[in-house]
């Protein structure tokens, strides 16, 4: 039998031979051993046990040869420290989305101060969003939609598991609480333009519902804003992730919708302009950016 570090060693030597993360071989031996990370490299110089290792292998296979997202292959992923399972039916989490979480989160100290807020994540997909805003803040009553029933019992399950307290519907956008009102809106909607080639292991394992936002990737940004009149307080705030190239246009967007808001980019920690914030009925003067 090896020991772990070998069979990670030959894991990620396959891995780079066909230009592919490392990383990913990590999630999986992690995974398929069933160690904590130190337990793993406290135990690096130990054999394998061979069931553990074949699974290892097959796991990476399916990573390396089938193209399959190795949080699929496992089948949760790791988002603002909760753990979620994940399948092809909703987007998977990605890590710049929890700095839209942190956001919000202060954002919500400054605005509300401790208030009970009713919160709505509009395109909910596996949950994240609503779940780790509901986790982190008793304050924020929240409210969760998508269009797409599997994606909604996705996020359901992820709930219940984690003791979130979350109500969901079933709609388009903004659709099914339109009889609702809100303090908070938050959303990541599909936001990459139809025409934009998509890497394959993104675009053949996770639902083009949730990728695509029409022709220029601001379909679903428009509808929410315009929506967003509809059920949002006179004390409001609006937080979108979205493409970093695209922040110039929903600010346009936005200040159209609501030309006295307070509107304002941020970006990720790789300097990217990735969440737009609007916010109204705050006054400007005391508010900071």
């Amino acid at each position: 039998m090896a020991t772990y570090k070998e069979v990670l060693q030959k894991g990620k030597k396959l891995t780079r031979a066909v230009s592919k993360e490392t990383s990913a071989t990590e999630l999986l031996i992690l995974h398929f051993s069933q160690l904590e990370p130190t337990d793993l490299y406290l135990n690096f110089q130990d054999k394998m046990p061979k069931e553990k290792e074949e699974a290892f292998f097959k796991g990476l296979k399916l990573y390396l040869e089938d193209n399959i997202p190795v949080q699929q292959i496992i089948g949760y992923v790791y988002f603002y420290g909760y753990k979620l399972h994940v399948s092809n039916q909703a987007l998977i989490p990605r890590f710049e989305t929890e700095e839209l979480v942190a956001n919000v989160l202060m954002l919500y100290d400054e605005i509300f101060k401790d208030q009970d807020v009713d919160v709505v994540d509009v395109g909910t997909g596996s949950g994240c969003l609503a779940i780790a805003l509901a986790k982190e803040e008793a304050h924020m009553q929240m409210i969760a939609t998508d269009i797409s029933p599997e994606a909604l019992n996705l996020a359901k399950e992820n709930a219940q598991r984690l003791n979130a307290d979350i109500e969901f519907f079933q709609g388009d956008m903004l659709k099914p609480v339109l009889d609702k009102k809100f303090d908070i809106l938050v959303s990541n909607p599909p936001y990459i333009p139809e025409t934009e080639v998509v890497d394959d292991i993104i675009y053949d394992h996770e639902p083009h519902i949730a990728l695509f936002g029409g022709h220029d990737g601001l379909k679903f940004i428009r509808e929410i804003i315009e929506d967003s009149k509809l059920v949002l307080n006179q004390k409001a705030m609006i937080a979108f992730e979205h493409a970093y190239d695209k922040a110039e246009d929903i600010r346009r967007i936005a200040r159209v919708a609501y030309p006295d808001a307070i509107i304002f980019t941020r970006q990720d920690m790789q300097k990217k302009d990735r969440m737009t914030f609007i916010i109204m009925g705050v006054d400007k003067e005391t508010f900071s950016e």
